[in-house]
């Protein structure tokens, strides 16, 4: 069940844009999780035809995803 917001949702509210980021930041994080396992499985599943990228697919969203969690929880600042 998604969260309720207990007012009227508003981009200039603090507390919303904070909930907003994190929650868009665990859409970035699930969809890293879906996309990578498949690509390695896949990946795994016909070691014969290796995709010799992936590894440096699967470490710079690793690291764009790093950088996404570092402005969310310690440069972003959502006072009013």
């Amino acid at each position: 069940m998604p969260p309720r917001w207990p007012r009227q949702p508003d981009r200039k509210d603090p507390d919303y844009r904070r909930l907003d980021d994190r929650m868009n930041f665990a859409v970035h994080v699930g969809i890293f999780a879906a996309s990578n396992s498949g690509l390695w499985f896949f990946e795994n599943l016909q070691p014969q035809s290796s995709w010799d990228g992936l590894v440096w697919v699967t470490g710079g969203w690793l690291l764009l995803l790093l950088v996404h969690a570092a402005y969310i929880f310690t440069i972003a600042d959502y006072s009013s």
